[in-house]
């Protein structure tokens, strides 16, 4: 890979920026995250732009672009604002399946409405009886009877379950099959369906303003046209999903770390301490210089993995390592920024504590760090 960015790629970056300086305010944030609510507004206004459609096609409204220049919007909206970050590029998610294996009717119902902004979209994988990373055995259940399927069962932590427009839902559709994971299928379920309820979780530690909920299905029925992909290959539909969006949250975890130091710089070149400014004391400026070191070993592991991505070469192991590193750089690196800061870092308009509040998510959703150094041990001992 060349490691320097396109000009296009720059100037996305540039775009980004500019409009996250203008539209992100920091007291917008602090509300929204106190309120625990969703930034419909931001999330339409970026949609405008084609900041949240980077990788659809142009066909549907899309930019036409790839995984990496997707990854560069995260970055930038997460280093201008963790919670707000999240929540604007999340406003599409799941929505990646229906581009990847939806049918052409499913493409031209949900695609441009999502490029628009006029929609929202959630994917549901997590069951409260079952471990999140693990989606090989699931209880959600979908049962053929005559034309129809009935789904009945419940989802948790469940990203825009409460404000989605559709949900892609992963369901046991052969109860009999071993190993079970053989047997799942996904649908596209529409909101205002008889039998879907949804539920907000509440008092999250972070991301508060991307809203998270639990989805309960009580004989909701679909149809074979409502299937994304293929019948009983939902688990493998969803491993690529995750593949992709793994390196998502890595671009998340890149941006809240890059945008908490950069507080913690400015504030320690100013801020004074025994005669001098804190950034002369070693303890803080080289602990800065490590810092800025491994935010850009991570941002290019993330770009690496989205890049062999983009070229049909993905990778499991670049993805899991990319996701892994970020994540703990993004914890390491707010949490220091809250350290020099001081007590100034542990009050909420000072912003460093809600990066590190944010951060943290990074190391759970989308399979756990745990998980992904398992992905990586796994195909570690393929190689040696």
């Amino acid at each position: 890979m060349n490691f320097d960015l396109t000009e296009e790629q720059i100037a996305i970056k540039k775009a980004v920026r500019e409009f996250c300086e203008k539209e992100f305010k920091p007291e917008l944030a602090l509300e929204l995250d106190r309120k625990e609510e969703y930034p419909l507004e931001l999330y339409r206004k970026a949609a405008k732009l084609g900041f949240t459609s980077m990788f659809f096609p142009e066909e549907y409204g899309g930019q036409g672009c790839g995984l990496l220049e997707t990854c560069l919007v995260i970055e930038e909206m997460c280093r201008a604002d963790s919670s707000l970050g999240v929540a604007v590029s999340s406003g599409s998610f799941g929505s990646e399946l229906i581009l990847e294996h939806g049918t052409k009717e499913q493409k031209e119902k949900y695609l441009p409405r999502i490029c628009k902004g006029e929609f929202i979209s959630a994917a549901a994988f997590t069951e409260p009886n079952i471990s999140g990373s693990d989606i090989t055995r699931i209880e959600t259940t979908a049962t053929k009877y005559g034309d129809e399927w009935w789904i009945n069962g419940t989802k948790t932590f469940i990203t825009n379950a409460t404000i989605a427009d559709f949900i892609i839902v992963l369901t046991q559709t052969d109860t009999k099959v071993r190993p079970t994971y053989r047997g799942e299928t996904l649908f596209v379920v529409d909101k205002d369906v008889e039998g879907l309820e949804t539920t907000k979780l509440h008092d999250k530690m972070g991301i508060r303003c991307s809203v998270t909920g639990e989805v309960h299905f009580d004989n909701v029925k679909v149809t074979d046209q409502h299937i994304v992909g293929e019948l009983n290959r939902g688990f493998y539909h969803s491993m690529e999903f995750f593949d992709e969006t793994r390196v998502g949250v890595a671009a998340q975890a890149v941006g809240m770390a890059q945008g908490a130091w950069e507080i913690a710089f400015r504030y320690a070149k100013q801020r004074e301490a025994f005669g001098q400014p804190i950034l002369q004391h070693e303890a803080i400026g080289c602990t800065l210089a490590e810092l800025m070191t491994k935010i850009e070993a991570a941002r290019w592991l993330t770009y690496r993995a989205a890049w062999l991505i983009d070229i049909g070469k993905m990778d499991p192991m670049a993805t899991a390592m990319a996701k892994q590193y970020a994540s703990r750089v993004a914890m390491e690196t707010t949490d220091f920024a809250i350290q020099t800061l001081g007590g100034y870092g542990y009050l909420g308009e000072y912003r460093v504590e809600r990066y590190h509040r944010d951060a943290k998510i990074t190391e759970i959703y989308e399979g756990t760090s745990e998980i992904q150094k398992l992905t990586v041990l796994k195909y570690l001992l393929r190689k040696f």
